[in-house]
């Protein structure tokens, strides 16, 4: 029986067909990633030539960066402004708070080629910004497994369902992820390519097109995964050998930072 599973021309021309665009387009999302200071150092991936902004909870912050990053920074009210000259490797970085008992943020930042700029707000526990807002018209499940299966399955149904069956909602927002191979897979076989991601409050969903490049089948297992995921779900669990139409599938992976952050490092 024919298969009638996408191949990666299949599945790109499906992405685009529906009106999904691939690799970084941070204008969809304007909304901030948000992250809660939790005394482990933060990941900011920052974008080459193009300026990404970090709020902190704070009046006003000192920024010590070293002499020799080619980074522009500039500290005003609470926001740092942060434009990479040039990639350049994880340089751990200092933030002091102004204000009094404000304390010190340690971030890892990291500037690539291709990166989204989406302005990133670092928050305190126990403020009400800490938490996402609810309401009783967006009440969801309190089981957070019915988020993860709800989110994923949102996911699918934007790359194969039907136009009239494709859900809508309000609270899913469209984010930025690379648009180049990374080495996902441990051993080498299997290329992914990110191709688009929603994110709804804490939660993101990324789709990473799977493709085996190797002349036997391969079995996808979710702990050869490279990265910090809260699940991950693929498409098709087994792969025909490269150059089969079967050879390429897809994984949903569920984080609760954006792709670059919680794959960063891990490769």
């Amino acid at each position: 029986m024919k298969s009638t599973r996408p191949t990666a021309a299949g599945l790109l021309f499906l992405l685009l067909l529906l009106g999904v665009p691939l690799g970084v387009d941070a204008g969809e999302n304007t909304a901030p990633d948000r992250v809660v200071w939790d005394r482990s150092p933060i990941r900011v991936i920052l974008p080459v030539g193009d300026e990404r902004l970090v709020h902190f909870p704070d009046s006003a912050v000192r920024v010590g960066v070293p002499d020799d990053l080619p980074l522009r920074t500039l500290s005003m009210d609470g926001t740092v402004y942060w434009q990479a000259e040039a990639a350049f490797p994880l340089v751990r970085v200092i933030v002091q708070s102004l204000d009094d008992g404000g304390g010190h943020y340690l971030l890892d930042v990291e500037a690539r080629e291709s990166a989204p700029a989406v302005p990133l707000a670092i928050l305190r526990r126990g403020t009400r910004d800490a938490e996402p807002a609810r309401d009783a018209a967006s009440e969801e499940p309190p089981h957070q497994n019915l988020d993860y299966v709800a989110l994923t399955r949102f996911a699918a149904q934007q790359l194969y369902a039907p136009a009239r069956l494709r859900p809508a909602h309000s609270e899913v927002r469209r984010v930025a992820v690379p648009g180049e191979p990374v080495a996902l897979v441990r051993g080498g076989a299997v290329e992914a390519v990110p191709l688009t991601g929603w994110r709804h409050r804490g939660l993101y969903v990324t789709v990473v097109r799977l493709q085996n490049r190797a002349p036997e089948p391969a079995v996808l297992d979710p702990r050869d995964l490279r990265g910090e995921w809260l699940a991950a779900t693929f498409q098709h669990a087994r792969l025909l050998a490269h150059g089969d139409e079967a050879d390429t599938t897809a994984v949903y992976l569920l984080s609760r930072r954006p792709f670059g952050e919680s794959f960063a490092g891990m490769r």
